[in-house]
C-alpha cells in the first residue's frame, strides 16, 4: 500500500535501501576522490592524520546538499544510515584505506555535538552515518557517546572565514575517557568536510588524549 520511494529522485524502489535508491547512491554524485589519493580535498593535513577521504562532491544549491538538509534538520535519520552504508562500501575500493581499517585496534568517533543542540535535535547526524557505515565494517566499535564530548556550543560555521571557524571551534571538545581511545587508530565521521577546522580540530584532542592515528570519513567534500 505505501511503496519504498526514493527521497532523493522519488523512484520507487524495491532495494534494501531504506531512503535512497540504487540509481542515487550509485550514479547520481560526483566521486570526490576518483583517484583515491590520501585525501579528498586540497587542504594540508595535520600531523598525526593519515588520510582524509569524502564520498562526495559537495553540489551547493544541489541533489546533495538537499539530502543532507534532509538528514540534519527534517529528522529523515536513516538517510543518514543510507549515505554511511555507501561511505564504507567506497573506503573498501580505497586501496590504502581498506588496507589500514583491518588493523587493531580501531575506534569509530562520529564528530560529538553539545548537549544543547542534541536535546534540540534529538539525535547526532554524525552517529547515524557512523551507524551505516559500521554495517560495512562490523568489527570496528563505535565510541560511547560519553567518552568523547563537545564542551562548547559552538555557532554554525556555515559562512565563517577559516580564521573565524578556528576560533569557534577551538577547545570545543574534551575526552572523558581516554581508555577508549588510548593506541587506537580513530576514524572520526562527519557528513561534510569543508576547510577540516571541526574535525582537525577533534583529531587534535583525541591524538593529545593518546590516539595513535586518525582517519577522518565524510559524506561530503565542499
Amino acid at each position: 500500500m505505501f511503496p519504498r520511494v526514493c527521497v532523493c529522485c522519488g523512484r520507487e524502489h524495491t532495494g534494501r535501501q531504506r531512503q535512497l535508491c540504487s540509481f542515487c547512491l550509485n550514479e547520481r554524485f560526483e566521486d570526490a576522490n576518483p583517484g583515491n589519493e590520501r585525501s579528498s580535498s586540497d587542504t594540508l593535513l595535520p600531523e598525526g592524520i593519515l588520510a582524509q577521504q569524502a564520498l562526495w562532491s559537495f553540489d551547493k544549491g544541489g541533489v546533495l546538499q538537499d539530502l543532507l538538509h534532509l538528514l540534519k534538520y527534517e529528522r529523515l535519520t536513516t538517510v543518514g544510515i543510507d549515505l554511511g552504508r555507501k561511505l564504507g562500501e567506497r573506503i573498501r575500493k580505497h586501496p590504502l584505506l581498506d588496507r589500514t581499517l583491518v588493523r587493531a585496534p580501531i575506534s569509530i568517533l562520529p564528530v560529538p555535538l553539545h548537549y544543547l543542540k542534541y536535546r534540540y535535535r534529538g539525535f547526532n547526524q554524525a552517529f547515524k552515518i557512523a551507524l551505516g557505515f559500521q554495517q560495512v565494517w562490523p568489527q570496528i566499535p563505535i565510541c560511547d557517546i560519553k567518552s568523547v564530548v563537545r564542551i562548547k556550543n559552538t555557532r554554525t560555521q556555515t559562512g565563517f572565514t577559516l580564521e573565524k571557524r578556528l576560533i569557534n571551534i577551538e577547545d570545543a571538545f574534551s575526552v572523558n575517557n581516554p581508555s577508549m581511545i588510548s593506541d587506537h587508530l580513530v576514524v572520526i565521521i562527519d557528513d561534510v568536510f569543508t576547510t577540516g577546522a571541526t574535525t582537525f580540530e577533534l583529531a587534535q584532542t583525541v591524538l593529545a588524549a593518546g590516539a595513535s592515528a586518525i582517519i577522518i570519513l565524510t559524506v561530503a567534500q565542499a
